[in-house]
């Protein structure tokens, strides 16, 4: 197994996994991650949650550094959150607040940027796939990108946002079919998400949050509305394969619970509209760290942060 470039043995790390319901922080000492603790979050101001991250961060003890999570589209660089959902920390310069108020490099990024990053890796901290790419459904669709092991961030640090790729629109006519605000008609998040699953499960009288347990149960209904899903997943993962022929295709978020009745529909999919010899060797795979996998990345984010800034800061010794 190829090993995280400037692993850092016994250096404690810690991450944080931000979400709209719940925080969860959990510490990483070398490729160990500790059982993570929950907490409900503070939504009521960007300040409220702020101190609360403060408070949570300080529990995990002493540390060398913080990685955070959060579902938002992030400036990586400054570690400024653009924008955000569920949690009010738009315009927030996140990284340098929390810099401020612990005292200890903290590095900031998209919660599925995250997990794509601990789906790349394993608990030995060995290297399991060069190429990745991460989807995450759940109330929306998030993406991650990891290339030979790093996450690959575009030209401003938000790249990844595969939720809003479009999968189906009618381009008959322009202007074509357009809002306000995202998701957009056609977009993969608006066809595949947590809340499309709920709508379709309603239209069958099938209670909210069942509809996975009722199609493993073998529900008919409850099956038809997860292959559903599972084939306008198809299309994203397509769409992702014919991007960045990777090695692995990772689903993340509740409904990957379902198992073959989500991911059979969509490795049919994804084969129909992939391109003849693209993703040859592609495979496409649920998500191993289940809800883990936001805070084990955000560790990780932080320990290959941390080594990077060290190697660097050393080079530049040396170059003195």
């Amino acid at each position: 197994m190829l090993r995280a470039v400037g692993s850092q043995g016994s250096t404690a790390v810690a991450g944080v996994d931000v979400g709209g319901t719940k925080i969860a922080v959990a510490v990483l000492v070398g490729a160990a991650l500790g059982h993570p603790r929950t907490h409900r979050t503070d939504t009521s101001s960007p300040e409220a949650l702020v101190d609360q991250l403060v408070e949570v961060i300080g529990e995990a003890g002493e540390v060398n550094a913080i990685g955070v999570a959060v579902p938002s589209v992030v400036d990586f660089a400054t570690g400024r959150v653009r924008s955000s959902v569920n949690i009010p920390l738009a315009d927030i310069p996140l990284r340098e607040v929390l810099r401020e108020r612990l005292g200890i490099p903290v590095y900031v990024d998209n919660d599925a940027t995250c997990a794509a990053l601990a789906e790349a890796y394993d608990n030995e901290g060995g290297l399991v796939a060069r190429q990745l790419v991460m989807l995450t459904v759940g109330t929306g669709v998030g993406g991650g990108i990891v290339v030979d092991g790093h996450v690959y961030r575009g030209a401003t640090g938000a790249a990844g946002e595969l939720g809003h790729t479009i999968i189906g629109t009618d381009l008959r006519r322009a202007p074509f079919a357009h809002r306000d605000q995202f998701p957009q008609p056609g977009s993969l998040e608006a066809l595949a998400a947590g809340r499309t699953l709920t709508e379709l499960a309603r239209e069958h009288g099938i209670p909210d949050g069942q509809t996975t347990r009722m199609a493993l149960d073998g529900d008919q209904a409850a099956c038809a509305a997860i292959e559903l899903i599972g084939r306008r997943l198809g299309i994203g993962i397509a769409n992702a394969i014919n991007t960045f022929d990777p090695d692995l295709v990772v689903i993340g978020g509740g409904i990957s619970a379902a198992g073959d009745l989500l991911l059979a529909p969509a490795r049919a999919e994804a084969a129909r509209f992939t391109l003849t010899g693209v993703g040859t060797t592609t495979r496409i795979c649920a998500a191993r760290y289940g809800p883990e996998a936001g805070v084990r990345g955000a560790a990780l984010l932080a320990s290959h942060e941390l080594a990077y800034e060290l190697v660097t800061s050393s080079a530049g010794h040396r170059l003195r």
